[in-house]
């Protein structure tokens, strides 16, 4: 798929931040607990606040990390969860044309993480986890793959910031 194949994207371009003591909090109430590793912004919403963090490799106790990218958007997070529970994972799997990326993206987020086997991208023949696929591919730029789990889960950003108390 070339680039010009891309629908308009709805995010922004990719950021590498180390956090603020605005995005700990906000990362702290997205996931509604302390985080158990080093992180960075990879990605923020149209709000401003973090959208995906990228987290160390290896957590505060020096054990492998399995989730490298870590979607942190309620909203986002919430399409996904649907798409999963409706058998998204599957129909990825299911996706001939989507096959070279799935593999290029799960070789490209292996090779980030050290060649450990982690979270979304463990069996090179199955999909394990979109959330993961979906935050690499924020983090990174995007491409097929992210293209796909957006459009098929229906993802949009909200109206007001998730980190906003509920």
């Amino acid at each position: 798929m070339c680039c010009e194949d891309f629908p308009a994207r709805p995010w922004s371009p990719p950021v590498n931040e180390v956090p603020s003591a605005t995005d700990a909090e906000a990362v702290r109430q997205l996931i509604g607990r302390e985080p158990l590793t080093g992180f960075r912004v990879a990605a923020r919403c149209p709000h401003g606040a973090p959208a995906v963090i990228e987290n160390d490799p290896v957590d505060d106790a020096g054990r492998p990390f399995p989730t490298r990218y870590w979607l942190v958007c309620r909203a986002l997070g919430t399409a996904v969860s649907r798409l999963e529970a409706a058998g998204g994972v599957s129909a990825l799997d299911s996706e001939a044309r989507l096959a070279e990326p799935l593999n290029a993206a799960h070789e490209r987020h292996r090779a980030l993480h050290n060649g450990y086997r982690i979270g979304g991208v463990g069996d090179p023949l199955h999909t394990k986890c979109l959330h993961a696929q979906l935050a690499f591919g924020l983090a990174t730029g995007g491409g097929p793959v992210t293209d796909w789990i957006w459009e098929q889960s229906g993802a949009a950003w909200p109206a007001h910031c998730c980190k906003e108390p509920r």
